[in-house]
């Protein structure tokens, strides 16, 4: 399968379509062939979703206020799961 271009979507757009797919392929009503093709879609818009999350939280800077009143940032600590 042809990899999607969501290049031109925001997350919350890529988001929604993947909630629409889950709802249809869940209501069980589409042809076999356009559900493999949906699911399909679907792991392409849960990568796009998870890779812009990570690319947010890389952005995330700590921000810290020392008792002296300056303001200093560190880069966000990633939490081990």
């Amino acid at each position: 399968m042809k990899q999607p271009d969501f290049s031109k979507i925001s997350f919350e757009e890529a988001l929604s379509q993947l909630e629409n797919i889950v709802r249809e392929l869940e209501a069980g009503k589409i042809k076999l062939d356009d559900a493999v093709e949906a699911y399909e879609t679907a792991t392409a818009l849960k990568k796009f979703c998870e890779d812009k999350l990570k690319l947010a939280q890389l952005k995330i800077e700590k921000i810290n206020l020392a008792p002296d009143g300056t303001v200093s940032s560190e880069q966000f600590a990633q939490t081990e799961e």
